[in-house]
């Protein structure tokens, strides 16, 4: 609206309850004070689009109340207790009136719209308010001039005389918006022209701006209780999100010049991002292995038969999840930096029971049959590129969204823009295909939908291969992860060497955020046997040596994965990273501390006396051992106490006690072992 965002910057809902407390302030001070809150407020400009007369009036009133404290500023004399007490009462007046208005400006328009008959009495009842405090304030005595008594006694005679107002227009809007929504709900598609012509007297004129008012609106949601406001708002927001879509031009962030909002848009520290579903984590819990992920997501993985965890693929000993508060509680922190919508737990299952509004999913259904069309028609690259983001961003919301979008046929035309001749000339447009992919494959369903397309399938494969940017490269490896969240889906990703290669590659040379990617993926498919011994034939030991100093946590659990499933091979292969391993269970983070010990203990085991004697050549690894002992997670100690009674048996020549099946494992590995003395 009109009033500029340097004066109210946007903020979270509800002010806080220090706002409601008046001031132990001096008279000249309390007075200084109020003088600059009723010059902030007045200084700004009627409300637009909505309550304008209601605004403009409360505008002007406060106008004339600075008029009065600059007058009273000028002739300071000693104020009477009740004139303190006044004053004190008129702060909180002025505060409230600062609050509303900042809530007009700041929050959604089609719901101040719906909510036009409460915020008019709100505006009314704040009148009254002041009207009281006027006429106990002793202005014959104050000492004031003649023209601002004058203009005193006439703000005080609207103040008394003022009525509830609710502006035809206003009324009018919000019956045409309600008579939209009920038509959609019957699933009759609204009128377009009727539609612009509603969405222009709100104020809506792009893309950005519903973007702007879907974000509001999203945000809505989390401050209302009522089941019933809470299901007004989805429909709204279905609305909205069509109208941006069919009447506006489609955007991508590279025309945006505002800050992104959408966590999808943003760039997520990897920490917050469930390793399942690569979404932000709203509800982190802690398994049995000590890994986090969201609730929902590793609900779902154990629901469906699973007892490993995901990342390590260690067997759960329980299924307890323990909330993990603290990080939720950074998580919230950082979106609220963001602006991004953060949900409870609690506030998620509420929002759930309600995003089935008949006209949000028939709004949903209309806009994704909108853009899958649009972009099937459409020859302009520039006008695809658009339409394939708001199907990237869409995919995002809601299982809802992504089943629709893939019921409408949108992934064999989103496989069209996959290919290495649509990266070279727009990468950006592969970027948004390929994320667009991604995010679909979290719903279960469309997982199949992609492995049976052979088009989509072997589309993402050639991006994680030859995609043109990072980005896109990293997408498609986060791709394959969600992908072989299915186990006969990792067997048969696991067989394809241009995946094995892919994956590697871009651990081996991407950036940090898209390595990220390429070892989880690779994660998940050593979990498989087949999978891992491709993976140790391609040289995926080599490449953990190469990345353990940069991504310590992901490099231990891989090599982890990769000794405890490939064999012998893997353990030979594993040989040069022993020492990389002690460091880590010196230097490194708890969780990857626990990997490094567990991986050590699995090599020792298998390997033999060799595999023991470049341990045990480590200097100071006894301490390192006791430290990890001492202050090491439960499973972490555990392996730790197996190490240091393998080295002491070793140190005694009692071989046989600790060599699991082929002691002569450790001759496979090159002439690099030699004979060691366990350091004092």
């Amino acid at each position: 609206m009109a009033v500029s965002p340097q004066v109210f910057p946007p903020r979270k809902r509800r002010p806080s309850a220090g706002a409601f407390i008046p001031p132990k302030f001096s008279d000249q001070r309390l007075l200084r004070t109020l003088l600059e809150l009723s010059q902030e407020i007045s200084s700004l400009k009627p409300l637009q689009f909505l309550l304008k007369r209601n605004s403009s009036s409360i505008l002007r009133k406060t106008k004339i109340l600075a008029i009065l404290f600059e007058e009273l500023l000028k002739n300071p004399i000693l104020f009477l207790s009740p004139t303190l007490l006044c004053f004190e009462e008129m702060y909180l007046v002025l505060q409230r009136i600062k609050t509303l208005l900042e809530d007009c400006v700041n929050g959604s328009k089609m719901w101040l719209l719906m909510q036009s008959d409460s915020v008019a009495n709100k505006f009314h009842e704040l009148t009254v308010e002041l009207a009281t405090l006027l006429d106990i304030f002793p202005v014959r005595e104050v000492g004031i001039s003649e023209e601002v008594e004058e203009l005193f006694l006439l703000l005080r005679k609207q103040c008394s005389t003022d009525k509830v107002f609710v502006d035809k227009r206003d009324y009018s809007l919000r019956h045409d918006v309600l008579t939209m929504i009920d038509r959609i709900q019957k699933e009759i598609v609204p009128n377009h022209s009727k539609l612009a012509v509603i969405f222009y007297l709100l104020g809506f004129s792009s893309s950005l701006s519903c973007k702007e008012e879907i974000e509001n609106l999203e945000e809505e949601v989390q401050n209302q209780k009522d089941e019933k406001s809470k299901s007004d708002l989805i429909a709204l927001i279905g609305l909205v999100r069509y109208v941006k879509c069919v009447l506006f031009e489609t955007s991508t962030p590279a025309s945006d010049t505002r800050r992104k909002s959408l966590a999808s848009d943003v760039n997520v520290p990897a920490d917050f991002r469930c390793p399942i579903s690569l979404d932000l984590m709203r509800d982190p819990v802690v398994v049995a292995t000590g890994q986090t992920y969201d609730r929902e997501s590793i609900s779902l993985w154990i629901e469906s038969g699973h007892n490993t965890c995901p990342k390590t693929g260690q067997t759960l000993v329980h299924s307890n999840l323990i909330p993990n508060r603290a990080l939720k509680n950074l998580i919230a922190m950082w979106c609220r930096e963001q602006r991004i919508l953060f949900e409870t737990a609690e506030g998620n299952r509420r929002t759930n029971r309600v995003i089935k509004n008949k006209a949000a999913l028939e709004a949903n259904k209309m806009t994704v049959s909108f853009l899958v069309n649009k972009m099937s028609a459409s020859r302009s690259m520039e006008e695809v590129d658009g339409v394939i983001y708001e199907l990237r961003a869409l995919a995002k919301t809601s299982s809802d969204s992504r089943a629709c979008i893939a019921e409408a046929g949108a992934i064999p035309v989103l496989a069209r823009f996959l290919g290495p001749d649509i990266g070279s000339e727009f990468p950006d447009l592969q970027v948004n295909a390929v994320t667009a992919m991604l995010n679909l494959s979290i719903l279960e369903a469309n997982k199949t939908r992609i492995m049976e397309n052979g088009r989509a399938f072997n589309g993402v494969i050639e991006v994680l291969r030859s995609g043109a940017t990072w980005e896109a490269k990293g997408n498609a490896a986060a791709t394959i992860f969600s992908l072989s969240g299915v186990h006969s889906y990792r067997k048969r990703l696991g067989r394809k060497t241009r995946v094995v290669k892919g994956l590697m590659d871009l651990a081996k040379s991407g950036p940090t955020s898209s390595k990220r990617d390429a070892l989880v993926a690779i994660l998940n498919l050593a979990g498989d046997r087949e999978a891992a011994g491709r993976l140790i034939k391609e040289g995926v030991v080599d490449m953990i040596n190469e990345v353990i100093n940069e991504m310590p946590e992901e490099a231990a659990a891989m090599l982890e994965m990769v000794v405890k499933r490939g064999g012998i091979v893997a353990v030979a292969a594993a040989y040069n990273a022993i020492k990389k391993l002690g460091v880590l269970m010196r230097e490194g983070s708890e969780i990857a501390r626990e990997s490094a010990a567990a991986t050590l203990v699995t090599i020792c085991r298998k390997g033999g006396a060799d595999m023991v004697a470049e341990l045990a050549s480590i200097m100071g690894i006894e301490r390192i051992i006791w430290e990890l002992l001492g202050s090491g997670t439960m499973r972490a100690r555990r392996k730790a106490s197996i190490l240091l009674r393998i080295l002491r048996r070793w140190a005694a020549g009692l071989d046989d006690d600790f060599v699991y099946g082929h002691s002569t494992a450790a001759t496979a590995s090159s002439a690099s072992s030699t004979t060691m003395v366990l350091p004092a």
